[in-house]
C-alpha cells in the first residue's frame, strides 16, 4: 500500500470510529502523526541524497569563487575581475532582469573551460557532474550544416525543458568559433528581456560562450603593451570589449557572425582572455604538479616551459598553447 494512499485511509476512518472505538482511534491518530513525520523525512533524506533544484544542491560560494580564480587562474586579471563582479551580482540577485551571458574569448590554454568550470563548482555541489549544468561542443553536437533546422528545434526543446525543471540552469558552449552561423540566434528569446515564454522563466540561467574569435585582437593589444614596455597588468577591460565586440560580430569564423545576439545586446559582457607569457606558464606548471599531487619542483617546470613554443618568432614571449599541454608536459619530465 503506497504510503500517501495508507494516511488518507487512517485520516478518513478517525471519524468513523470515533463514537465506538476511543483508543482505536487514539492508535489511528498517532499512526497518521507518526506516518506524516516519517513521509517529512523520507523527503528531506531524498533531497539530502538526490540532487535537486534546491538550496542544499545550488548554493553561491562567493568567497570560493574569488579563492579558485586566485589561485588557479593565471595572467588573466581583466578576466577575474569581470567574472567575479558578474556572477556575483547575478547571484545576489533576487529578481534579474535577464539571464546572465557571458561571451569568453581568447587563444587555446588561457583558461576558458577553467573559468566556466570554476563558475559551476561555486554555484552547484556537484560541479560540472550537475544535473543542471549543460555543456555543448559544436564539432560533436552540430557537426552538420544540413542539419542546422534541427539543431535549432533541439537545442530549443534542451533548453526549455531544462530551464522548465531547473529555473538556475547553466548552459556552456563550447567552440563557438566553429559553430554554424546563425544557430545560436535560436536561443535569443531565452536571453532576452521576457518575464515569462509560454509560462517559463529564464531569468535565473546563465549562458556562456567559448571561443577563440577574437583572439588576433587581444593578442596585438597585449604585444602593443609589452613593445611600449607598459605593465600587462595595465591592460583594463575598455581597452578591449569594444573593438572585441566589433570583431566577433564580423568575423565568419564565428558563430557569433552578424548575430542577433550581439545585434540586440544580450551578451551581458565580451571578457578577453589574454595570451600567456612564459612567468604564466610556470606558475601553471606549479599549480598542476600540487594537483597531482606531487611536490612542486621549480625545476623540472622550468625545464617543461622551455620546451614549449613561444611566438611571435623573433621576440617567443607568449605561448603557443597557453597551459593546455602542460598536464601531459609534466606526466613526461616526472
Amino acid at each position: 500500500m503506497r504510503p500517501f494512499f495508507l494516511l488518507g485511509f487512517l485520516l478518513s476512518n478517525i471519524t468513523a470510529t470515533a463514537a465506538i472505538e476511543p483508543i482505536s482511534t487514539s492508535i489511528a491518530v498517532g499512526m497518521a502523526a507518526a506516518l506524516t513525520g516519517f513521509l517529512a523525512t523520507y523527503q528531506n533524506v531524498f533531497y539530502y541524497f538526490h540532487e535537486c533544484c534546491r538550496p542544499e544542491w545550488i548554493s553561491f560560494n562567493r568567497t570560493g569563487l574569488e579563492v579558485a580564480l586566485d589561485q588557479k587562474l593565471f595572467g588573466q586579471h581583466v578576466a577575474s575581475r569581470v567574472i567575479q563582479k558578474a556572477v556575483t551580482g547575478f547571484m545576489n540577485n533576487k529578481n534579474p532582469k535577464k539571464s546572465l551571458v557571458l561571451s569568453l574569448h581568447g587563444w587555446t590554454g588561457t583558461g576558458k573551460n577553467l573559468v566556466s568550470q570554476l563558475i559551476a563548482e561555486n554555484i552547484y555541489k556537484e560541479g560540472m557532474a550537475s544535473s543542471f549544468v549543460h555543456q555543448f561542443v559544436s564539432t560533436a553536437h552540430f557537426p552538420h550544416l544540413s542539419q542546422i533546422e534541427n539543431y535549432k528545434s533541439q537545442l530549443q526543446q534542451w533548453i526549455k525543458g531544462n530551464v522548465t525543471n531547473c529555473p538556475h540552469s547553466m548552459f556552456i558552449f563550447d567552440e563557438m568559433d566553429k559553430m554554424h552561423p546563425g544557430l545560436i540566434d535560436c536561443i535569443k528569446p531565452y536571453l532576452d528581456y521576457y518575464e515569462y515564454l509560454d509560462g517559463v522563466s529564464y531569468r535565473q540561467a546563465i549562458f556562456i560562450f567559448l571561443s577563440n574569435a577574437g583572439g588576433e585582437h587581444i593578442t596585438q593589444v597585449a604585444l602593443d603593451f609589452w613593445k611600449a614596455g607598459r605593465d600587462r597588468e595595465g591592460i583594463k577591460l575598455q581597452h578591449l570589449e569594444p573593438a572585441l565586440t566589433l570583431s566577433v560580430f564580423n568575423s565568419k569564423q564565428s558563430g557569433l557572425w552578424h548575430t542577433s545576439l550581439i545585434d540586440k545586446n544580450l551578451v551581458d559582457f565580451f571578457i578577453p582572455f589574454l595570451p600567456l607569457e612564459y612567468r604564466h606558464v610556470l606558475l601553471c606548471g606549479m599549480a598542476e604538479m600540487s594537483a597531482k599531487g606531487l611536490v612542486p619542483d621549480q625545476d623540472v617546470v622550468d625545464q617543461m616551459a622551455r620546451e614549449l613554443v613561444y611566438f611571435p618568432k623573433s621576440d617567443k614571449i607568449f605561448s603557443v598553447n597557453g597551459c593546455k599541454t602542460i598536464s601531459g608536459k609534466l606526466d613526461y619530465y616526472t
